[in-house]
């Protein structure tokens, strides 16, 4: 069974491109605001969650926020996306709980890597 990622990004080209990316290994959800992935947390759960800063009207950080109030999701491994490089933004997202943070444009096989790091943490992996 593969592993399930929700990608929230208002922008429809980069879940496009972050399901096209992620599609052959995962299960990729994309949703379009921080309000419709919210909805879809009460009937599912993600083993990871990928989240753009930029959105309205809720913002990646006040979803972020949301998510680690929520008791089971809690530890779900986020990664935010944005299109900032300034370092206290990035300071701010893992001060908040994410996990990692990609600057878009993103490389693929950075994606790639930093979810397989998510998912499979190193002193779970079976070989190196």
């Amino acid at each position: 069974m593969k592993k399930r990622i929700l990608a929230i990004d208002d922008e429809q080209t980069i879940g496009v491109i972050l399901e096209n990316f992620l599609a052959e290994d995962y299960e990729v959800i994309t949703k379009r605001s921080g309000a419709e992935a919210l909805d879809w947390l009460e009937t599912l759960l993600p083993d990871l969650i990928i989240s753009d800063i930029q959105m309205e009207p809720m913002d990646g950080f006040q979803l972020l926020q949301e998510i680690r109030t929520i008791g089971y999701m809690r530890h779900t491994p986020v990664i935010m996306l944005s299109g900032r490089t300034e370092s206290s933004e990035r300071i701010k997202c893992y001060q908040m709980g994410a996990q990692d943070y990609l600057t878009k444009p993103f490389n693929p096989e950075e994606l790639k890597e930093v979810v397989k790091k998510n998912l499979f943490p190193i002193h779970f992996a079976a070989s190196w």
